[in-house]
């Protein structure tokens, strides 16, 4: 082991042990209510806002890396070396009792995922990867993913409102779903974007299409997904990046199928956000999605900024840095 690979190990074990320690807790939680409203279809539980506090300050004890979290922000993620945290993604999921919901960490270094971890405790699953290496799946090694075909192929598909007014409306997402349904009638909806980058890094899934931008739901994923093999992009094939505005994710060949879909279900209609052929993007407030606030931590370029057209009448004034205070970015876009 190079002297890289040995501390990316070292980092690994203890990130693993942070989450052990915690899982009891977040077992105990499930099915709790509502703590904190962030918007029309987003919310934080109480048990978001202890265990981002907890995991948080046992990271900075054990490595000396600041934590930039969903609820409270942090560090910035472009620059540097900082950990990236969802302590619950699949929020409502979780708020019911439904056992699909986890935590998300990945490692950032000068914007870019060297580490990835996904534990669902409700499931007894932890996942696993580090740059350059293979998924890990309750620390074995998998193979890397076969080619795989798009109609036999299940695909998880991200949150979906036909009213949406978000970066992507939900009619362009209505348009890719009825696309997705003549070529593959094995779609799944599972609330959680952690779930569906996991199920793809390990074949359950063939593919996943995630229509957020957030780095702390999407950063672990992506990195697992690579290290198994898998292709990992933005909606329109650009490699996808923590500044990317959404991730398709899939296993060679099905990855393919997905994006020419997706390409043929745009059409003259509506441009993937961030995209050359986005008539809006010159017009987009450089804020946070729809103008209500920015990601903390990431450049304006980052999704929701200039680099994103506004498609929606979006509201609420987040303050940077914090999603609890007021209402979250992105209003009118749903969470999971």
């Amino acid at each position: 082991m190079t002297r890289a690979e040995t501390e990316l190990a070292g980092l690994l074990s203890t990130a693993a042990e942070v989450l052990d320690s915690v899982g009891d807790r977040f077992l105990e939680g499930r099915g709790a209510p509502s703590a904190v409203a962030k918007g029309s279809r987003d919310f934080a539980t109480e048990l978001d806002l202890e265990l981002e506090r907890t995991i948080s300050e046992l990271l900075v004890a054990r490595t000396g890396i600041e934590v930039h979290g969903e609820e409270f922000g942090g560090p910035s993620l472009t620059g540097g070396t900082a950990w990236v945290l969802d302590p619950i993604d699949g929020t409502f999921n979780y708020s019911t009792g439904h056992p699909l919901t986890g935590t998300l960490l990945a490692l950032i270094r000068d914007g870019e995922p060297v580490l990835g971890l996904a534990w669902f405790p409700p499931l007894d699953r932890r996942y696993a990867a580090v740059a350059g290496g293979p998924l890990l799946v309750d620390g074995v090694a998998r193979p890397p993913l076969p080619p795989a075909l798009l109609d036999e192929a299940m695909i998880g598909f991200g949150a979906f409102n036909i009213e949406s007014t978000g970066r992507v409306p939900g009619l362009f997402r209505h348009r890719v779903l009825g696309a997705l349904s003549r070529l593959s009638s094995r779609v799944r909806m599972h609330g959680s974007t952690g779930i569906d980058l996991a199920f793809t890094a390990d074949g359950t899934l063939g593919g996943a299409i995630v229509f957020g931008h957030h780095p702390w739901d999407n950063a672990a994923g992506a990195l697992m997904v690579r290290c198994a093999g898998g292709i990992v992009t933005d909606l329109e094939g650009a490699d996808w990046t923590i500044e990317s505005g959404s991730v398709l994710a899939a296993a060679p060949g099905v990855h393919a199928e997905l994006l020419e879909m997706i390409a043929a279900a745009r059409g003259t209609g509506f441009a993937v956000p961030g995209s050359d052929r986005d008539p809006g993007r010159a017009a987009e407030p450089a804020s946070g999605e729809d103008g209500a606030g920015s990601d903390a931590g990431v450049d304006s370029a980052h999704s929701g900024g200039a680099d994103s057209p506004a498609y929606g009448s979006g509201a609420g004034t987040a303050a940077p840095g914090s999603r609890v205070d007021n209402a979250a970015p992105g209003g009118g876009e749903e969470r999971s």
